[in-house]
C-alpha cells in the first residue's frame, strides 16, 4: 500500500511552499491528490511526483496555464508525446526570446552605467536627469525631437 502524505509532508518532500502546494492542487495540476472525509488534501507517491514535475516546469518559467495543458496531455498518455514535445519547444522558443530581450536590457544598462561613470567623474554633464534636459538639448539633438505646433 502506498504511503499517504499531508500538505506539510508534501512541502518537506518537494521543497515547495505550502501556499504553492495548495495553489497547484486547486488549479488541478495534481490529478491524483485525494481529500479525506474532512476535505483535507492527502498526497500519495504519484501526487508527490506530480508536484516535483510542476516544480520543474515552474523553474523553467512555464506559466500555470501551460503547465495545466501539459498535465492534461500527460493524463491522455503516450499518444500526446508529440504534442508535449511541441509544447516544450514553444516554451523554449519563448524563453529564448525573453533571454534576448534581457540581453538588450543589459546592453542598454551598460551604456547608462558608463554614462553615469562619466558624470560622476565630471567628464560629462548630468544628462540622465530629465530635469536638466532643457539646459542640454543642444548636446543631444538626436534624442530630443522638436515639438510640432
Amino acid at each position: 500500500m502506498s504511503r499517504v502524505y499531508t500538505v506539510k509532508e508534501a512541502v518537506q518532500i518537494t521543497g515547495l511552499t505550502e501556499h504553492a502546494v495548495r495553489f497547484y492542487t486547486d488549479k488541478g495540476l495534481v490529478p491524483s491528490v485525494q481529500r479525506n472525509k474532512n476535505n483535507i488534501r492527502m498526497f500519495d507517491d504519484e501526487s508527490i511526483n506530480w508536484l516535483h514535475g510542476i516544480k520543474c516546469l515552474k523553474q523553467s518559467g512555464m506559466p500555470i496555464e501551460v503547465i495545466k495543458m501539459y498535465v492534461d496531455l500527460c493524463l491522455e498518455g503516450d499518444t500526446t508525446l508529440s504534442q508535449r514535445y511541441s509544447l516544450m519547444m514553444e516554451h523554449k522558443k519563448e524563453a529564448i526570446a525573453r533571454l534576448e530581450e534581457a540581453k538588450q536590457h543589459v546592453a542598454h544598462l551598460e551604456q547608462k552605467t558608463l554614462l553615469y561613470q562619466a558624470i560622476l567623474e565630471h567628464r560629462s554633464p548630468d544628462t540622465m536627469n530629465p530635469g536638466n534636459w532643457d539646459k542640454i538639448k543642444h548636446m543631444h539633438s538626436d534624442v530630443f525631437y522638436s515639438q510640432k505646433t
